[in-house]
């Protein structure tokens, strides 16, 4: 029974996380020094049914985040092939 408490704790707390922070699933995932797997989990489907007014931020967020992966993906590459230059060229 305490684990499920436990569980529900944490999912709200990721999910508040999250939310205020507008950060990645990833992001949260260092924060707390957990998977990916369980923050996913938890705050897709625990904190549904644990608290629905913070489950539909979280998915407001995931979904900002859904629609800007490109983007970030795009930087990371180009950061990635700056720093190469500069490497071999400096």
């Amino acid at each position: 029974m305490m684990y499920i408490s436990c569980c529900k704790e944490r999912c709200v707390m990721l999910g508040t996380y999250l939310v205020e922070n507008r950060t990645t699933v990833r992001a949260t995932a260092q924060q707390f020094n957990i998977s990916k797997s369980t923050v996913h989990k938890d705050v897709t489907k625990v904190l549904r049914r644990v608290n629905p007014a913070l489950y539909e931020q979280v998915q407001r967020v995931l979904e900002q985040n859904k629609d800007e992966r490109h983007l970030r993906g795009g930087e990371a590459t180009k950061k990635k092939y700056l720093y190469q230059n500069i490497k071999n060229n400096g």
